[in-house]
C-alpha cells in the first residue's frame, strides 16, 4: 500500500513538473496555473516531510511524457515496484534517523534546562518556569480556559502563536495535549509561565505538521487569562489539541 501511495504522489507531482526544465519556464498567472502550482507545492512539502526529497524531476517529467504520449515505458513493472520499495525503505530509514536525533536532542535540552534557575520539573517530566505570578483561581480538568500562547521548538522557531494572531483562544483543559492538561492545572488566572513539554507529553513520534518534527520537545509561553463558561467557549487551537 505504501508503494501505491508513493506512486500516486509521484504521479501528481509529475503533472506539475512535466515539460518544465526550470522554474523560470512556468507561468503562474491564471487560476488554473496557480492551483497547479499549489498542488505541486503541497505535494512536494508532503514528500519532503516523509524524507522523499531526492526525486529526479527530469525522470518524473519523462515518465508522465511517456504515459501521455502513449510511448513504450522505459522500465518494466517489476523494476518500478522494486524501485518504489527501495525509495520507500530509504525514506523510512532517513525519517527514523531524524526521529532518533530529535529525541536525543530533546533529552539533552530537558536535562540542561532542569538545571536553570526557576525551572521546576514535575513527576511526569513536565518542566515549567513562572514568569509572572497570578493569584486567581486554578482550573480543573472539567473547565474551559482562555489563554494566550506562543509555541516554539527548542531552537526558538515559532510554529504557532495566538499572540501573533492578536486573539486569545478558549479551550477545554482536558481536551489538549497531556503537557498542557497538567500545566494549566498548575497555573492561577493571571499567571504567565514557560512550559517545556517532553515529546511523550506532546505529540511523540507522530508529527502533527511539518512545522513540528517527530519526537520534538515543545516550549510554550503560556498566559492563563480566565476560566469561563464551557457553553461560551471556542474550539481549541490545533497545536495544543489532544493527539
Amino acid at each position: 500500500m505504501k508503494q501505491h501511495r508513493l506512486a500516486a504522489a509521484v504521479a501528481l507531482v509529475s503533472l506539475v513538473l512535466a515539460g518544465c526544465d526550470s522554474q523560470t519556464s512556468v507561468e503562474l498567472k491564471t487560476p488554473a496555473q496557480k492551483a497547479s502550482y499549489g498542488i505541486g507545492l503541497n505535494m512536494g512539502k508532503s514528500l519532503a516531510q516523509e524524507g522523499m526529497d531526492d526525486l529526479d524531476s527530469k525522470a518524473v517529467a519523462q515518465g508522465i511524457e511517456d504515459a501521455v504520449g502513449k510511448k513504450e515505458q522505459k522500465l518494466k513493472d517489476d523494476e518500478l515496484v522494486e524501485a518504489f520499495a527501495a525509495l520507500q525503505k530509504r525514506a523510512e530509514e532517513r525519517m527514523t534517523k531524524m526521529s532518533e536525533e530529535s529525541a536525543a536532542a530533546g533529552k539533552k535540552f530537558l536535562e540542561d534546562n532542569a538545571k536553570k534557575d526557576g525551572v521546576v520539573t514535575t513527576a511526569s517530566g513536565l518542566q515549567y518556569k513562572i514568569v509572572k505570578k497570578g493569584d486567581g483561581a486554578q482550573p480543573k480538568p472539567t473547565d474551559v480556559v482562555t489563554v494566550h500562547y506562543t509555541g516554539k521548538l527548542t531552537n526558538g522557531t515559532t510554529f504557532d502563536s495566538s499572540v501573533d494572531r492578536g486573539s486569545p483562544i478558549d479551550l477545554p483543559v482536558s481536551g489538549v495535549i497531556p503537557g498542557w492538561v497538567e500545566g494549566l492545572q498548575l497555573m492561577h488566572v493571571g499567571e504567565k509561565v514557560e512550559l517545556y513539554i517532553p515529546s511523550d507529553l506532546a505529540y511523540g513520534a507522530q508529527s502533527p505538521s511539518p512545522a513540528i518534527p517527530a519526537n520534538s520537545v515543545l516550549v510554550f509561553d503560556l498566559e492563563l487569562l480566565a476560566i469561563k463558561d464551557p457553553a461560551k467557549a471556542d474550539a481549541p487551537a490545533a497545536p495544543a489539541a489532544k493527539k
